[in-house]
């Protein structure tokens, strides 16, 4: 089944597997995007991979993780996205971009985030007002708007790992007395504002922290309420993970998120891709005929093995290679 094509919107992918958004921290301080970025990208296109979801790429510079992050703040960094897009599509693989803002995780001078709480290790944020809150949403929109003209078949807001949208999400790091104490309400704006520059035909994707590991903290239930919440706005696929937003301990296995995913997917409907530490073919074959997820995430075993997906799945081989097909 994993071989099996997908239809998400109106977008058609070659088959279930997804490499998800991991940092490669090898941008310039300008945020564009480099020659490696096109070979990290294609190499995992010609190795089959169905779905690329871009690491993630910030909507302001405040919203960086490091001054080494992909940035899609400036009309000047849409020409080397669509290269990257332009030499994806070239191999049949689908093309994503995750949207993204650090919040109280960005290692910058000046970090924002909805209260006043640092995460563990790094410096005090400071609080957003209500003008920052809507700069930001505002931000995201013109990055929708850019990821169009670059020409992405995909977009990913990013609302998992302790970053800004997760912070206003989680009961952990969101203690405002406003109406943005319902963090749900500024994921909705964001959705709103992403969805007046993203054209309805094409994918929007959710990416969440379904399990925070930490009894005040947030858990499936409760983001398969949120996603109901917002998936009228044009939500079609939600990438499920875990953690980020505070240091815990976690019990790592092979697909330790699955069930997280199978939750969500459960209670709201909507396809999800699900994951966590795969290594190999049987265990994501497995995940999909269960039904624990619609599509497999695979990360660090993509960053190791680019053709790993030409090699173990029954997917055409590229001609370039064929002669280093392996006999069956």
């Amino acid at each position: 089944m994993i071989e099996k094509r997908i239809k998400i919107n109106n977008l058609n992918i070659s088959n279930r597997v997804v490499m998800p958004p991991m940092c490669m921290y090898s941008a310039g301080d300008d945020g564009i995007a480099t020659d490696f970025h096109v070979l990290h990208y294609t190499t995992r296109a010609i190795g089959g991979v169905g779905l690329l979801i871009q690491e993630a790429t910030a909507v302001e510079p405040e919203g960086r993780i490091t001054v080494n992050d992909l940035g899609i703040w400036d009309d000047g960094q849409i020409e080397n996205l669509k290269s990257i897009v332009d030499h994806v599509h070239q191999y049949g693989t689908k093309m994503g971009i995750q949207l993204a803002h650090a919040g109280r995780k960005a290692q910058l001078p000046k970090a924002y985030a909805p209260s006043r709480i640092a995460y563990e290790g790094y410096e005090m944020p400071t609080e957003m007002t209500k003008d920052d809150i809507h700069r930001v949403i505002h931000k995201f929109k013109l990055a929708a708007r850019r990821a169009r003209l670059a020409g992405y078949d995909l977009v990913e807001v990013h609302a998992a790992h302790g970053y800004l949208i997760n912070e206003f999400l989680s009961p952990l790091s969101n203690k405002r007395t406003d109406e943005y104490k319902d963090g749900t309400l500024f994921l909705e704006q964001v959705l709103k504002a992403v969805r007046e520059e993203w054209p309805i035909e094409k994918p929007l994707c959710v990416r969440v922290t379904a399990e925070e590991y930490m009894d005040e903290g947030l858990h499936p239930h409760d983001l398969a309420r949120i996603i109901n919440r917002v998936k009228g706005l044009g939500v079609d696929l939600v990438d499920v993970s875990s953690g980020g937003n505070y240091k815990v301990t976690i019990k790592l296995f092979s697909g330790y998120q699955l069930g997280f995913a199978e939750t969500i997917r459960k209670e709201t409907g909507l396809p999800v891709i699900g994951g966590g530490l795969i290594e190999d073919i049987d265990t994501a074959e497995a995940a999909i005929h269960s039904g624990k997820c619609d599509m497999v995430y695979l990360g660090r075993l993509l960053l190791r093995d680019p053709y790993f997906v030409i090699n173990q799945m029954d997917v055409e081989y590229p001609k370039p290679y064929i002669r280093g097909k392996k006999k069956t």
